[in-house]
């Protein structure tokens, strides 16, 4: 048993280190699809399958499945999470089943993330740092939705794992294969997030001169990136005016604290803007403010034992991952933070078992009994925040739903038009295309509703208390909820009126 634990927390080898680049024996592997299948039992047990698609998970769905009209789909926004449901989306309209294929896929994402680091930390670290990850409420609340941050995370994680594993062995050819694919799989995502989170693996391999490394990593994001960049010059005019229309459309780039934008999203808030309210209970929030201090105190043990730089690349590259979210953009959403919370979780957990264990291996019993308690509050916390934030999504995309039906109920079926206040979800489940004159989502013209209405059904919804649009000001009001729903009359029979 002893000898068993040992093999476990040296690397997953009897008598082996975690000093070196090496591939893990079977308990390291077996460690990792444990936390892997936890992982995945976790989505489908707490986040319930039938958990309606959200408003960005529309957009991205919406432009691979044939049963409904694809919605507007911005200059930010990137085409790796459309090809990622691709294979269930293309042909199944059940929700049910995306989560299911997506909770599965996200648990071998985590899988080959970690293995990335196999041979730099201990496998026990590892595995620890793969569940401290894996039980965020963030984590687990987005891992089977078809949105980019958790992809971009597992990414990074690869990224940087095999980074690390091809400095150290130069013939390491499937750990220089691992850097290509993070990167590719990051800028798929969210091309900008690929550039953040790999500056510091770019600035280490310029300055030490690993061509090797520098090529792998321009050419896994240039992989990546390469429908974006085109797509640019295709629909956006070029390269230049989609960043600048994707800059605008975020609130405009620049110097701007969302520091407390973010910790404002900690209790459940799946988007903050504008980003006012109280901040969440300090329980909710205190291991936000534990992260930085563990982070410091790993970087301060790996100094002390000679691997500084297994430790210090995956913080650095949390840290500029992080940098736009926290100080570029004027808005917060928990989700935008994933990969940086994925690339501490190795140095936190590495700062944890230090602190429950001696160099010499033995346990410390106080500090053990405080951890394990620290970190049992942790997952209550996140359990609770994660339930509420089931349960309010849930509520909010049946509301959807039971619009949709009015709507239906009202005369707006498929082939039709929706404009308006949440008209791209609202579209969505209706079956109609959505449409919209002004805002973010601006992709018609009040001209172009009104010649729409002359062939198919079309309706214009107002928030509560909103004016109806121009265009719509005659047409019959009608009220769905707390919405205002006005319906255009219907098409004469020849089709143009």
């Amino acid at each position: 048993m002893a000898d068993s634990a040992h093999a476990v927390l040296t690397g997953g080898r009897r008598g082996g280190t975690a000093t070196g680049p090496g591939a893990p024996g079977l308990p390291a592997t077996r460690l990792f699809a444990a936390v892997a299948c936890a992982f995945t039992l976790a989505q489908l047990l707490l986040v319930h399958p039938g958990l309606g698609l959200g408003w960005d998970e529309i957009v991205y769905v919406s432009q691979v499945t044939g049963h409904t009209p694809a919605a507007f789909f911005s200059a930010p926004r990137s085409r790796g999470p459309s090809l990622l449901v691709a294979p269930v989306a293309s042909w199944s309209s059940s929700t049910e089943l995306l989560r299911v294929y997506l909770a599965l896929l996200s648990g071998l994402g985590l899988f080959l993330a970690l293995r990335a680091w196999r041979g730099l930390f201990p496998a026990g670290v590892l595995a620890a740092a793969g569940a401290l990850f894996a039980t965020l409420w963030v984590t687990l609340f987005y891992g089977p939705q078809a949105m980019p941050n958790y992809w971009v995370a597992v990414g990074a994680l690869i990224c940087a794992g095999s980074f690390l594993r091809a400095r150290a062995d130069r013939s390491a050819r499937a750990a220089l294969w691992g850097v290509v694919a993070g990167a590719a799989l990051m800028a798929w995502m969210r091309p900008a997030d690929a550039v953040y989170t790999t500056l510091p693996l770019l600035a280490v391999a310029l300055w030490r001169r690993h061509v090797r490394l520098l090529v792998a990593l321009v050419g896994g994001l240039a992989a990546g990136g390469v429908e974006w960049v085109v797509e640019a010059y295709a629909w956006y005019g070029g390269l230049g005016e989609r960043l600048r229309e994707a800059s605008r459309i975020q609130g405009g780039l620049g110097w701007q604290i969302a520091v407390d934008d973010q910790l404002r999203t900690l209790g459940g808030r799946a988007l903050c803007r504008p980003c006012t309210g109280s901040f969440p209970h300090p329980a909710v929030t205190l291991w936000w403010f534990a992260l930085p201090l563990l982070a410091a105190l790993a970087l301060v043990i790996a100094v002390r034992a000679g691997r500084t730089a297994r430790t210090l690349l995956p913080l650095a590259c949390a840290a500029t991952a992080a940098l736009p979210y926290l100080f570029m953009i004027g808005y917060a959403a928990p989700r935008f933070l994933q990969p940086s919370y994925a690339l501490l979780a190795i140095p936190v957990a590495d700062a944890l078992r230090h602190l429950v264990r001696t160099p010499g291996g033995r346990w410390r019993p106080v500090a053990a009994t405080l951890v394990a308690l620290a970190l049992a509050g942790h997952l209550a916390v996140q359990y609770a925040v994660l339930d509420r934030t089931v349960d309010r999504t849930t509520r909010a995309r049946q509301d959807w739903a039971r619009a949709a039906d009015a709507l239906h109920r009202l005369g707006v079926r498929p082939p039709c038009l929706l404009t308006g206040h949440e008209a791209i979800p609202l579209g969505y489940y209706t079956g109609c295309s959505s449409g919209n004159t002004a805002g973010h989502n601006e992709n018609t013209t009040p001209a172009e509703v009104e010649r729409t209405a002359r062939r198919v059904p079309v309706a214009a919804v107002t928030a509560p208390g909103a004016a109806p649009p121009g265009y719509a000001r005659t047409w019959t009001p009608h009220r769905v909820g707390d919405l205002r729903v006005l319906v255009a009359p219907r098409p004469g029979p020849a089709g143009d009126g």
